[in-house]
């Protein structure tokens, strides 16, 4: 284990999910997922005290991080002169921030140690923009971590697990004890890295994709065959194959794709008849 920095500065606030991580050797092969993209610009939400801002910027990487707490803003600003004075700091919510605003026609790379109570949030609001973001990695709770990294057939497969494995090839790297943090925190957590896949069409409606894959997690218990009921026109069910015995953990990328064409097929159908 590396050594551990004292904490003291900024306090942990529960109601902002902030578990602040205390071994820098950690932070330092979470920064590491990111060598890949020296030169582009480099998003960190949530710095706290700056345990990942610091070797992010000794790695050469040109930073700016988003922080919601006024308290570490301030750390930050007095503490890291390498964020441009406080230029590269901005003061606000990531989830509601437009990220095409922050690199205008740039493309750039999100990291963080996530606050553990929006991390769904974070990655779903990262995917609405996927096309200027290569690689997004970082540090949540294990089980979330797990589930997007999670392929089919597994039970922690849901619906982040499909709509970002749409879009990025995803690694669960590594897991991180509980004790490593101030204050600890209940569970351990993962470290991910996604990299954006050569995918610019699903090769379906992609609105449609994302209502079938929330639909059919929707009820996980059921078949196919009975959660894709709600989403097709009354009268006998106009849609067979394989598919239909399976459950949606069960289902690839690839086949949630051939379902929502399906579905639209269907819909499209019951059009043209009336």
């Amino acid at each position: 284990m590396g050594n551990i920095c004292q904490m003291s500065q900024v306090k942990p606030k529960k109601a902002l999910g902030q578990h602040f991580l205390t071994d820098l050797s950690v932070a330092a092969r979470i920064a590491a997922t990111l060598d890949a993209y020296k030169g582009m610009p480099v998003l960190e939400v949530g710095p706290g005290m700056g345990v990942l801002t610091r070797p992010l910027l000794e790695a050469g990487h040109d930073v700016t991080v988003v922080e919601i707490d006024r308290e570490s803003v301030d750390y930050l600003k007095i503490n890291f002169p390498g964020l441009n004075n406080g230029s590269r700091i901005v003061e606000g919510d990531f989830l509601k921030l437009d990220l095409a605003a922050l690199f205008p026609g740039r493309k750039f790379c999100v990291i963080g140690n996530y606050p553990y109570n929006i991390s769904s949030q974070i990655f779903f609001h990262v995917l609405d923009y996927k096309d200027l973001i290569p690689c997004c990695s970082g540090m949540l709770q294990r089980e979330v971590a797990e589930r997007i990294a999670a392929g089919p057939g597994t039970k922690a497969r849901g619906i982040l697990s499909v709509l970002l494995q749409a879009w990025y090839d995803i690694d669960y790297l590594f897991t991180v004890s509980e004790h490593v943090f101030n204050p600890p925190p209940k569970v351990k957590s993962g470290v991910i890295s996604m990299r954006r896949n050569n995918v610019t069409d699903l090769g379906c409606d992609e609105t449609l994709f994302r209502i079938v894959v929330k639909t059919t997690f929707g009820q996980r218990r059921k078949t196919i065959r009975n959660s894709v009921r709600s989403l097709l026109p009354p009268g006998p069910q106009p849609i067979d194959g394989p598919l239909m015995a399976l459950r949606p953990e069960q289902l690839s990328v690839a086949q949630f794709i051939d379902l929502t064409n399906l579905v639209s097929s269907a819909r499209k159908s019951a059009i043209n008849c009336n």
